[in-house]
């Protein structure tokens, strides 16, 4: 994957975390234009994004429906990388779609509506605790304790007037921002293309720890 290495710069212990919300449940959907059963899950999952606060809904485009069909102009290498480590970490028999990965501790088909809102809830109990991700001036101040090494992910996509897709917030580019050992650290980040967020992940694409979903750059301006 493309990697780029952030601005990492340890605080003083003295320094006070900002108020924060809840982490957002992740929910990470593998989806083709050549499936026939995305597109009941790109309905479910707009269902789900119009009546939620509490999530963050990605989309991976994978190519290897692709002989199906036109090739699909929004998948990505990265998206097919990812999906196999799930695969992998769920003794899965082999990648699917539409499949849903929740905090990378849950997955399920993602036009099942009844399996995801149980899948959301698996999630909310099933993710550790403990990591702080917040706004700090032009960047984000990550805190907390990693069981191990951790990786922090950069991910733009693409929301409102942006996405003319029919899918969920469709990934567009995925950049590694570096490891992190645990600690209060201020990061800083790249230029955002449309929409992105921050999500801090086990290792191995283990659990996610906590997601952050930022404010495009015209909504950033004072």
């Amino acid at each position: 994957m493309k990697r780029l290495l952030a601005a990492l710069i340890v605080l003083s212990p003295a320094a006070a975390p900002a108020a924060m919300a809840e982490s957002p449940t992740l929910i990470e959907l593998f989806a083709s234009q050549n499936c026939r059963a995305c597109p009941k899950a790109h309905a479910t999952l707009k269902e789900i994004d119009a009546s939620r606060d509490d999530v963050l809904i990605l989309t991976w485009s994978v190519d290897y429906w692709d002989y199906l069909g036109g090739k699909d102009p929004m998948a990505m290498g990265e998206s097919k990388e990812r999906q196999r480590a799930y695969v992998d970490r769920f003794k899965l028999r082999g990648p699917y779609t539409p499949q849903t990965v929740y905090n990378g501790v849950e997955q399920c088909p993602g036009n099942k509506p009844s399996k995801v809102d149980t899948a959301i809830g698996k999630a909310r109990k099933g993710t550790p605790e403990g990591v702080r991700l917040v706004l700090k001036g032009d960047g984000v101040e990550l805190s907390g304790k990693a069981n191990g090494l951790t990786d922090i992910w950069y991910v733009d996509y693409l929301d409102g007037a942006d996405n003319t897709t029919d899918m969920v917030h469709p990934v567009t580019q995925v950049t590694a921002l570096g490891p992190w050992l645990g600690g209060r650290t201020q990061l800083a980040l790249p230029d955002c293309q449309s929409h992105c967020a921050v999500i801090i992940q086990e290792a191995g694409f283990g659990p996610v720890l906590a997601a952050l979903p930022l404010d495009p750059p015209e909504a950033q301006q004072p």
